[in-house]
């Protein structure tokens, strides 16, 4: 039986499919997607149980979906566990 679904907000190609390879290889359930945009549109149509999401996004940041995340009735409990390669 599957683990917990996990969604992956990353547009760092190389880093996405590595989160993706390594959480499907533990048994969890994973969507991967690069945009913010595509990141809220995936968590509203099916509700993950954790969203990992990159801070530095093009166009909307992580720190504007993970608002936008939190705004919304449906997605506001889920947990959000923000990656970065940022040093500061």
């Amino acid at each position: 039986m599957a683990k917990e679904a996990v969604l992956v907000v990353e547009d760092d190609e190389h880093i996405r499919e590595l989160l993706e390879y390594n959480l499907t290889k533990e048994g969890y359930r994973v969507t991967a997607v690069e945009t913010g945009e595509e990141g809220l549109k995936a968590a509203r149509a099916k509700l993950p149980d954790l969203v990992l999401l990159d801070l530095m996004l093009p166009e909307m940041d992580g720190l504007e979906v993970c608002r936008a995340l939190r705004r919304d009735a449906k997605t506001q409990h889920v947990p959000v566990v923000m990656v970065t390669a940022k040093g500061e």
